[in-house]
This record gives C-alpha cells, sequence and structure tokens, in this order.
C-alpha cells in the first residue's frame, strides 16, 4: 500500500477512486442485507442455520471484534457468534440504523450501523448476564458476491455492553456513555443508493481526512478541520471514549488524548469505502496503526507497543458540512495490545481468577 498524494493521512487500497457502482446491483444488496441480517437476528434457534445460509455464503470469512476475532467459515460464525449472541440475549432483534452500499476494489459493499436487542438472559463472551433489557451497538461492513455476503468486517461494541451489565473495568470515560442516536436530519435507513450525492458526500470526508493529515505534531490548528463540520457536530465515540458536541468537545473529550497516546497515527488503511446519498462508509482491519507513546488515552500510560486499530466511521452529511459521525472502534482489541486483557479482568471480578502464570 502507498500513500495517497491527494490525502496524505490517506493509505491507497486500490480503490480509492472507486464510488461509481451499478445502482440495480447495490439497491438489491441493500435491500437483502437488511432484511436478511434483521431476520437472522429475529429467528429461532432451530431456523438460525437456515437463516444464516439465506445471506451468508458457505465460505464466509469472519473478522469480528475481540473476543470473536477471525472466523472461517459460516458455521464457525454461526457457532462462535450468532448462536451465542441469540442465546444470550432473549427476544433478539437487531435494529438498523444506517444502511449505505456502494462498490470499492470492484466488489459491491454494503455497511450497517445499528443494534441488536434483547433481554441479558446468559451469559456472553464472559460478561455475566443482568436479566435487563440492553442494546448491543454495532457496525458491519460486508463483501457481496453472487448475492450473498462472502465476507463480513463486525463490531460489536463489547465494552459497552459491559457497561450496561454494571461493570466497568477502565477509567471514567472523558465524553458521555449511553446508547447511540438514530441519524437526525431527513436521512432513512433504507433510502434507495445515491450514487451522486455520495460522491459528494465521499469527496468531503475525504478532504477531512486530508486536513487530519496535516497534523504538524504539535498543535490542533495545525488541522484546519472547521471547515468540514457544522458548528454543532454529534461525534459518537465508543464506549471507554464517550460522545461530544462541537470541535470543542471533540478536541477534548477524544483528539487531544489520542494524538498525544498515538503521535504517529497513520489512518485509511479501508477493506471498504462507501459514498450512499448523506452517509459515507469507511472502515479497515486495521483502520489505523500506530505506536502507544504517550499517556492518558482511556486513562492508559504509555507502553511503546505498535497497535493497530480496527475502526470503522459512519459520515452523516448535511449542507455540504459533516453533521453526525459515529466510530465503532473494538477498543477491547486495542487495550489487549496494549497488555490489558479486559475480558481476563471481567473473569477474575466474576470469580474466575487466573491461578498460574
Amino acid at each position: 500500500m502507498t500513500a495517497n498524494a491527494k490525502y496524505p493521512f490517506i493509505v491507497a487500497t486500490g480503490g480509492e477512486s472507486s464510488v461509481a457502482f451499478q445502482r440495480v446491483d447495490c439497491d438489491a444488496a441493500k435491500r437483502k442485507v437488511d432484511a436478511g441480517l434483521a431476520r437472522l437476528a429475529a429467528c429461532g434457534a432451530a431456523d438460525l442455520a437456515a437463516a444464516a445460509a439465506e445471506i451468508f455464503a458457505p465460505d464466509c470469512r469472519f473478522h469480528i471484534a475481540h473476543p470473536f476475532n477471525e472466523l472461517d467459515g459460516l458455521d464457525a460464525g454461526i457457532a462462535s457468534f450468532f448462536a451465542p449472541v441469540k442465546h444470550a440475549f432473549h427476544h433478539c432483534s437487531r435494529t438498523h440504523a444506517i444502511v449505505a452500499a456502494g462498490e470499492f476494489a470492484g466488489a459491491v459493499m454494503v455497511a450497517v450501523m445499528g443494534h441488536y436487542r434483547g433481554t441479558f438472559t446468559h451469559d456472553l463472551a464472559g460478561i455475566p448476564a443482568n436479566h435487563k433489557p440492553v442494546w448491543l451497538r454495532f457496525g458491519e461492513i460486508h463483501r457481496i458476491e453472487s448475492g450473498r455476503i462472502a465476507e463480513s468486517w463486525m463490531l460489536p461494541d463489547m465494552l459497552d455492553l459491559v457497561r450496561q451489565a454494571g461493570l466497568w473495568p477502565l477509567a471514567p470515560s472523558l465524553g458521555a456513555e449511553g446508547m447511540w442516536p438514530a441519524p437526525g436530519g431527513n436521512a432513512r435507513a433504507l433510502s434507495p443508493v445515491d450514487a451522486e450525492a455520495g460522491r459528494t458526500s465521499f469527496d468531503l470526508v475525504l478532504a477531512m481526512h486530508a486536513a487530519l493529515g496535516t497534523f504538524d505534531g504539535h498543535t490542533l490548528d495545525s488541522m484546519d478541520l472547521a471547515p468540514y463540520w457544522t458548528p454543532d457536530f454529534a461525534w459518537y465515540g465508543s464506549a471507554g471514549i464517550g460522545t461530544s458536541l462541537g470541535l470543542d468537545g471533540f478536541r477534548t473529550v477524544h483528539q487531544i488524548p489520542f494524538l498525544t497516546a498515538f503521535p504517529d497515527r497513520r489512518g485509511g488503511q479501508h477493506v471498504g469505502r462507501i459514498g450512499d446519498g448523506e452517509f459515507v462508509v469507511t472502515g479497515g482491519w486495521p483502520s489505523v496503526t500506530a505506536t502507544h507513546t504517550g499517556d492518558g488515552f482511556l486513562g492508559m500510560p504509555a507502553t511503546g507497543r505498535r497497535v493497530g486499530m480496527r475502526v470503522m466511521d459512519f459520515y452523516r452529511c448535511e449542507n455540504g458540512l459533516i453533521a453526525e459521525n459515529w466510530v465503532p472502534l473494538d477498543i477491547t482489541h486495542l487495550l489487549l495490545q496494549m497488555g490489558y486483557d479486559v475480558f481476563g479482568r471481567i473473569a477474575h471480578l466474576c470469580g474466575d481468577p487466573r491461578t498460574s502464570l
């Protein structure tokens, strides 16, 4: 991969020139993914395999947030992720706040942001059930082949589920923690694909990314971000970071701690980029690489370790500016690379400590 000359913060992956696509293919994929994943979440246990086979290819590859990680094949995806989620959440269902489709590197891609919803009646990945309704938010990017999902990148916010279960294994978040809202404005989750508006939105976001790339390592003003955002934009960070409003809030809640901790960060190593109407979605596995040389991010001291961040961005644009940005980030995987095992800590707190080196 090489640096993009026009957008230095972005790393070229071979697909950045293409937001154009066949609308019919993308509209059909958008509707099928939306309906198929909702049906998969709501079906009974006996119908799970059949519902999954309708939407996923048998050899689908899954890249899911820690502790699920890399899974090869639909059977592994069902056994290790979908079945445990459905077992954990009584009355399980999915709600989709954003569904966007486009073409990247020659493939149709569909991105979805939303929540799993259910009563948390059985433990999930060692997180203790609280027998209350929970909303497990997620961001996903799916690559479509022959009408079914051939590869999925999925970021359920497992740390936010920990928070809802009544545990908190980190320093207090600097932003506001809570359920992410659906998009504002006149956005609809399943609007027909809009290639022309999507290109305009996509170019706006990439121009903002270019401004991120002008950071001189010393001052925030070296990045002129104000021209790209509404004055009161909402930035929704993953659990551990939290939500902020406006450029001043974004700087204090996220940007200053993040740049202090990772001054050499490099982003844009994307597995997918979509521009669809007022929505733009980008994501990578990892999307950002950096060295953890500064203190404070997530309350952690510097470790000097190299890290890769599994992260997606869902943007909503309005009148030529970015109005909202949802940022699914695999915080527990990032912390694991920094030497802190969140799930190991939870196991200890729940009565299952390590008893040997």
